[in-house]
C-alpha cells in the first residue's frame, strides 16, 4: 500500500497500482500525541545507551493518493518536555550546555520530500530546525496499518527512525573519559511511533 511515491517515471503507476486503498488514505491528519512516541538513544561513557522521550509535541501529516510525492510532514516539539527520568539530567539538557530552552523553545521538522522504498516501507526527508540551526534530515518510516478506532476515528501508525549528529546543529558540550573517549556520544538514534487521525 503506498503512500509516498518515488520521483520519476514509476511514480504514477504506483499510484494506479495501489487502487483504492491508497485512494482510501488521502486526506489531512492530526498526529494523537497521547497514542505516539518521540524518543531518542544516546551513548553514555562509551558503555551504555540514555534513553529519553518528548512529551509535548504536536504534528500533522498530508496523504495525497493522487500524487504521492506531495505527501508532507510537520513536527513541533516543546524543548521543555524532555524526559529521560532522571531531573538532574533532564535540567542539564535543558540549560546552556544542551537546548537553551529559553531561548529556543522548540524544534521543528518541515518534510521536503517523500517517496516508497517497496512493500510498506518509505522514507521522508526534511528540515529539521534546533538551536537556530537548519540542516536537512532523513527519516525512514514503516506503515503499520489502518483502522477506525471505537470512537469512529479513521487512523493510520507508522514506525519511524533516523540518525543525526548532534554537533551539526551545535550540540557540542561534552566531557573526556580517564580511560579515554567522551561521556556522550555525538551521534544520537531518533525513533517515532505514531498513531495520526484523519481530520474530518
Amino acid at each position: 500500500m503506498g503512500i509516498f511515491g518515488r520521483k520519476d517515471s514509476t511514480t504514477t503507476a504506483t499510484a494506479q497500482s495501489a487502487g483504492p486503498d491508497l485512494a482510501a488514505l488521502t486526506g489531512d491528519y492530526t498526529i494523537d500525541p497521547a497514542h505516539s512516541t518521540i524518543g531518542f538513544v544516546a551513548r553514555h561513557a562509551m558503555v551504555t545507551n540514555v534513553r529519553g522521550t518528548f512529551q509535548d509535541f504536536t504534528g500533522t501529516l498530508h496523504l495525497d493518493g493522487q500524487d504521492p510525492a506531495k505527501s508532507t510532514a510537520t513536527l513541533d516539539i516543546a524543548m521543555a518536555s524532555i524526559d529521560t527520568g532522571n531531573a538532574d539530567r533532564d535540567g542539564h539538557l535543558k540549560s546552556a550546555d544542551f537546548f537553551k530552552i529559553d531561548e529556543f523553545p522548540t524544534m521543528t521538522f518541515r518534510s521536503t520530500e517523500a517517496e516508497a522504498l517497496g512493500g510498506d516501507e518509505y522514507r521522508i526527508t526534511g528540515d529539521l530546525s534546533l538551536l537556530g540551526v537548519t540542516r536537512p534530515i532523513t527519516v525512514d518510516l514503516e506503515l503499520n496499518g489502518v483502522a477506525r478506532d471505537p470512537f469512529g476515528n479513521e487512523r493510520a501508525g507508522f514506525e519511524g527512525k533516523a540518525e543525526l549528529l548532534r554537533s551539526e546543529w551545535g550540540l557540542t558540550w561534552n566531557a573526556a573519559l580517564e580511560t579515554g573517549g567522551v561521556l556522550i556520544s555525538d551521534k544520537i538514534k531518533l525513533n517515532f511511533d505514531i498513531s495520526a487521525i484523519k481530520n474530518a
